[in-house]
């Protein structure tokens, strides 16, 4: 999503010019999570909406497909593992046969933590990796870093 520009004045009237760019990333912001424990899904959805973000939520690649195409998200977080559809399909699915293969960057999260796991995931076209367990910085950096890079 992208901010209306013609809400740039009144925008930067209310915040201030300092905190636009922050508002610009933080409230337009849809993360669609991926992954098909729901404890997970919990604890990423309240990481991401305590900073501000809107969360969809996946149990599955199949699901995560559907709703990638029905509305585009700004990032995806997905698991590996996952029935009907897992997450390299996902995201080989997302980088290779869709018009979005630059503008929703996908953070793999994963319990695979060998390096193989993160070489293939990369092959696959995810913007990043990071592996189970994890902390929330962690987590919160490297979505800010991915959603900077498509903005």
């Amino acid at each position: 999503m992208t901010l209306n520009e013609e809400a740039l004045p009144t925008l930067i009237q209310h915040v201030g010019i300092d905190n636009v760019s922050r508002v610009r990333e933080e409230v337009m912001t849809t993360i669609l999570i991926v992954d098909d424990s729901q404890t997970l899904r919990k604890m990423l959805k309240d990481y991401l909406t305590s900073n501000g973000m809107q969360v969809l939520e996946a149990t599955n690649g199949k699901e995560a497909k559907q709703q990638i195409t029905s509305a585009s998200p700004d990032l995806v977080i997905t698991d590996l593992i996952m029935p009907e559809m897992n997450g390299y399909e996902l995201c080989r699915w997302l980088k290779n046969e869709t018009e979005l293969k630059k503008k929703v960057p996908v953070l793999i999260c994963s319990t695979k933590s060998e390096e193989f796991d993160r070489y293939w995931g990369m092959k696959q076209g995810a913007d990043a990796y990071i592996t189970k367990p994890f902390e929330e910085a962690e987590l919160l950096q490297t979505v800010h870093k991915l959603l900077k890079s498509v903005a």
